[in-house]
């Protein structure tokens, strides 16, 4: 049964940096589509960051130059480099094995 566990996330100050991992288990992650959304305080979910099989990746245009999306298929492993935090970045941010599976999320607070 496919698993993915993210890791990383807690309370910085604006400025600030953190970077998200992802693990999965099973067999299907160097095949998969993966992606980082985020839901903040009444908002809905959306996508951050996406990095498919051939490494091509996709931004949001609100974190774009500030946050790196990548991915290392021997540990079945993506991540998302996330600098220069700003308040608004404040979510819960859930991987995502692009129609397939979600994590459990994991909490982003950023202080100003």
């Amino acid at each position: 049964q496919v698993q993915l566990v993210e890791s990383g996330g807690g309370l910085v100050k604006a400025g600030g940096s953190l970077r998200l991992s992802c693990v999965a288990s099973g067999s299907a992650f160097s095949i998969s589509a993966m992606g980082w959304y985020r839901q903040g305080p009444g908002k809905q979910r959306e996508l951050v960051a996406s990095i498919n099989s051939a490494y091509s990746t996709t931004y949001a245009d609100s974190v774009k130059g500030r946050f790196t999306i990548s991915r290392d298929n021997a540990r079945k492993t993506v991540y998302l480099q996330m600098s220069d935090l700003k308040p608004e970045d404040t979510a819960v941010y859930f991987c995502c094995m692009i129609g397939r599976l979600w994590g459990q999320g994991t909490q982003v607070t950023v202080s100003s």
